[in-house]
């Protein structure tokens, strides 16, 4: 059940401007319900890292994603991970992944140029259903350069140039945008909830922290001490993106069980951050908001206490344990 607070949105639209310039401390009035303050450096879109965090090394990998990038999927396969549960893999047994910035319906891939050699698509052409596998999962999606991408439930698959063997997951959880791949193109989450189950940001009771923020993969949300509110800045830039990916603005209307009023003058503290490296940012109580790319699966809190500035936090933006 989504929160109360959506019959009161067109209302907190029309005074967005004024209310959040006034909450979260800008001098100027930003667009819409935006913030712009704070920090430069840039990130990609599609990730880099592994799922631990760990910066892509191109020069390493460049020949692992040729070779990935030239294979063939063949038939595919069932494979049980003990983390994330069953997982699709290629007929060499490499996890295939899909991107949160895709379509499914109708298919379409947003992964081209530098993203496409990270993330090489898996080609179409002789991708058959092993055992487990529904073939009606299966389809194609045309890409920008002519070639036919296989498909899973619509969504495109592709594999990753830093798994170098049979098993590996590292792209799990890449960039809080890259999920591998369940028989049924939903996302390979172990016993956590299905994909689209969870709203955009809800909140858990975890049994060492308390109640806290996830987001709609079940994943724990976190944020930086250095980081300020009042006014909106942030100290996270550059590779400190690739082991803390931003939280994508989230409609007040998909969310359950967040404090929408924040602490402000006006009370008005979920808002979305503009950055000044372009990435727009959802913020709670005007805190900015992040995943942790070592958690690899739901439930997981292996963010708490990094560098003793990171932190999980309560449906009203306030840090656990800091």
């Amino acid at each position: 059940m989504k929160t109360s607070w959506r019959s009161a949105s067109l209302v907190v639209s029309a005074v967005a401007v004024a209310a959040l310039t006034t909450a979260c401390g800008s001098e100027t009035a930003p667009p819409a319900s935006s913030q712009n303050v704070g920090a430069t450096a840039a990130a990609g879109d599609y990730g880099s890292g592994t799922g631990l965090g760990s910066g892509y090394d191109t020069g390493a990998a460049g020949q692992e994603s040729a070779a990935t990038q030239a294979a063939t999927a063949g038939e595919l396969a069932v494979s049980t991970n003990a983390e994330l549960g069953e997982v699709l893999t290629d007929s060499a047994g490499m996890t295939l992944y899909r991107f949160d910035k895709d379509v499914a319906e109708p298919p379409k891939s947003n992964c081209d140029g530098e993203c496409a050699t990270k993330w090489p698509p898996v080609p179409a052409d002789d991708a058959t259903a092993g055992v487990g596998i529904d073939k009606n999962k299966l389809g194609s999606v045309t890409r920008t350069d002519g070639t036919k991408q296989l498909t899973i439930g619509g969504w495109p698959a592709y594999r990753f140039a830093k798994d170098t063997k049979a098993g590996d997951v590292n792209g799990q959880g890449v960039g809080g945008t890259w999920y591998a791949l369940a028989p049924t193109g939903k996302k390979a989450q172990g016993g956590g909830a299905e994909a689209g189950d969870l709203p955009g940001l809800s909140t858990r009771k975890d049994s060492k922290l308390g109640e806290i923020v996830i987001d709609k993969n079940g994943h724990t949300v976190y944020r930086f001490m250095k980081d300020s509110p009042w006014p909106m800045k942030t100290a996270c830039t550059g590779e400190c993106l690739e082991k803390w990916p931003v939280i994508a603005p989230v409609d007040a209307e998909d969310t359950e069980g967040i404090d929408l009023k924040g602490s402000g003058p006006r009370g008005q503290g979920y808002v979305v951050f503009d950055r000044p490296d372009g990435i727009k940012q959802q913020t709670i109580d005007c805190v900015p908001i992040y995943t942790f790319a070592g958690d690899k699966k739901p439930g997981d809190t292996n963010g708490q206490g990094v560098g003793g500035t990171w932190f999980a936090i309560r449906p009203d933006g306030k840090p656990v344990g800091a």
